[in-house]
This record gives C-alpha cells, sequence and structure tokens, in this order.
C-alpha cells in the first residue's frame, strides 16, 4: 500500500476536513503551510465563490491543498469539477453522494481523490470506483453526518479489514491520543474539523472558538433525526429551536432552511447564537486551548510518538 504521506504529498497524516461555506483561504493555507492538508469545502457556495477562495490560497501558500465537494449539497458539482480541473487542484475529496460518476474525470486529470464513507458498503462501493483514499467518519463527528450513527472506534477496523486503499479516521480525534488509536485500529492518518476551529488562524467569531474551549464533550446534540438528514451541533439557543420544532412536526424542506449554510455562517462568523447555530463534533470535551494550527499539529505528532512507544512498552509488558 502507498503511504498517505507520499500519496498526498504531506508532512504529516493530518488532513482538514470540509466547512462548506464557512471555508476559507486562511486556515486551509496554514494547515497545509503546517504540514497537513488543507482543504477548501464548497458547501452551496458557487463556482465564482470557490474560485476567489482556490485563489486566495493560492497565494498563501504553495504546498498542496484539496477542495471538498458535497454532492448532494452543492447545487452545481459538475462546474466545481470544472473548476478545480481549471486550477489544477491535486486532491479532491467527494461527500454527502454518491462519487462513481466523478472519480473517473478526476482521476484522468491525474487529480488524487479522497471518499468520505460512513460504512464497508459505501467504502467498497468507493474503492471499486477508484478512490485513492478513503475518510471513515464516525458518528461522534460534527456538522452532517451519517443515520447508520456507527462510532469511529467501530468503523474504522471494520472498514480497514474490507479494502486495500488507505484509510483516514474522522470523528472524535482532537489529540495526539486520538492520531495514535486512528493507527492502532489501521487507519493511515486521520481528518480533523472541530479541532481546526479552535486555532489562531482560524477567521471565525471567538464566541465560536471560547465556546469550543469551555464545552464538555455531552455539548452537543444531534439534530434531524425527525427528517433523515442527521447533524452534530452544539447546544445553543438556536439549537434548542431547530428541536422544538422537529417536537412540533417539521417538513423536510422547513429544515433544511433551518440549516442552512446562511444560518450556519451566521453563527460561526458573526456569534450569533439566538439566529445561528454552529457545527461541532464530541471532541469539544479534549479542546482546552486555541493554539496556532502548527503548534496543534507538531503536538499531536509528538504526542502520537510518545503514545504509541508507551502503549508498546506496556503491551510487552503483558506478553512477558
Amino acid at each position: 500500500m502507498t503511504h498517505v504521506f507520499d500519496l498526498l504529498d504531506i508532512k504529516y497524516p493530518i488532513i482538514q476536513g470540509g466547512m462548506g461555506n464557512i471555508s476559507n483561504a486562511k486556515l486551509t493555507s496554514a494547515v497545509s503551510e503546517a504540514g497537513g492538508l488543507g482543504t477548501i469545502g464548497c458547501g452551496t457556495m458557487t463556482a465564482s465563490e470557490v474560485e476567489e477562495i482556490i485563489l486566495a490560497t493560492k497565494i498563501l501558500t504553495d504546498k498542496p491543498f484539496a477542495v471538498n465537494i458535497a454532492l448532494s449539497v452543492s447545487p452545481h458539482p459538475d462546474k466545481l469539477v470544472q473548476l478545480v480541473v481549471k486550477h489544477n487542484i491535486p486532491i479532491v475529496s467527494l461527500s454527502a453522494g454518491n462519487p462513481s460518476p466523478y472519480i473517473p474525470i478526476l482521476r484522468e486529470k491525474g487529480i488524487k481523490v479522497i471518499v468520505l464513507v460512513a460504512s464497508v458498503k459505501h467504502a467498497l462501493k468507493a474503492e471499486d470506483a477508484g478512490a485513492d483514499v478513503l475518510v471513515a467518519e464516525g458518528f461522534e463527528a460534527a456538522g452532517i453526518n451519517s443515520d447508520l450513527e456507527l462510532t469511529t472506534f467501530t468503523l474504522i477496523p471494520q472498514i480497514v479489514q474490507h479494502v486495500s486503499i488507505p484509510v483516514l479516521a474522522a470523528g472524535g480525534v482532537g489529540n495526539g491520543k486520538g492520531l495514535a488509536a486512528a493507527f492502532v485500529l489501521g487507519a493511515s492518518g486521520v481528518q480533523l474539523g472541530t479541532r481546526f476551529i479552535a486555532t489562531k488562524e482560524a477567521p471565525f467569531h471567538d464566541s465560536y472558538k471560547n465556546r469550543l474551549v469551555k464545552a464538555e464533550g455531552t455539548e452537543t446534540i444531534i439534530v434531524g433525526r425527525t427528517v433523515g438528514q442527521v447533524r452534530r451541533i452544539l447546544k445553543t439557543p438556536y439549537a434548542e429551536r431547530i428541536l422544538n420544532q422537529e417536537k412540533e412536526g417539521i417538513t423536510p424542506d422547513e429544515y433544511r432552511v433551518l440549516t442552512s449554510e446562511v444560518l450556519h455562517a451566521k453563527g460561526a462568523l458573526e456569534g450569533d447564537l439566538k439566529n445561528g447555530f454552529l457545527n461541532s463534533g464530541q471532541v469539544t470535551g479534549l479542546i482546552n486551548n486555541i493554539p496556532t494550527v502548527k503548534e496543534l499539529l507538531d503536538e499531536m505528532m509528538e504526542e502520537a510518538k510518545k503514545q504509541i512507544n508507551q502503549t508498546a512498552r506496556l503491551f510487552d509488558g503483558y506478553i512477558h
């Protein structure tokens, strides 16, 4: 198996998850400059809006970065595929939809393809379609989530057992111990989302960052179960409003309006927690500071190395 370092041309096996309409050049470039793989999430943005972020990111870094296309979320995925080809984006991640029609187009242009999956069935289909890397996302993760509700701890070993391409773990990873655990489970690296929000380079509202630092791991909730559109967000007045409307009865279209990318941006960028929401994974319980991205990645790698060595010595003691 080709190592994910070489495959994606990165220093650390840590990639940034797509952040939809709150994606920005500053954080994306910071992740790539620090040795990870920064990612621009397209969300519901137009191709022109995404192009602006791509061009701004290229000014800030000459390191590889990816573009995430959420297929069932974007109103024009075909235009976004054309856009990444136009700008010679080396890596594209595909999520929230069937990636099979797009993988051959991207691979033909020499673009590496990462596919987000939440089950063995999805993983096998993505591998058969030609994916280079899989991101297996557990139910602990932030934002739009799988209604299968498999946790990262159970999902990763299942998928690794059935595929031959690299698998990255997502959901519930926020420090070096989580990275070490992912390796032990058979993953080749990790994808982070929520943890990157609470970094100095992330241009989000201070109330968002501070809320993540102060929040315990139990302060996220699931909305959308009643309409089959599951999402994990932080407990806020607006989140309670969504839950109350679900209890009273809500249509899928009404729910989509309440959880639109516009209202996510209102919470994340404006700090308006009465009229906007905040995506967040259960990893909030592990966030206790706001470092630079470089400090975060360097510390994660050092901690993972230390944890793996300690675990090896502990296990060695057991078998002797």
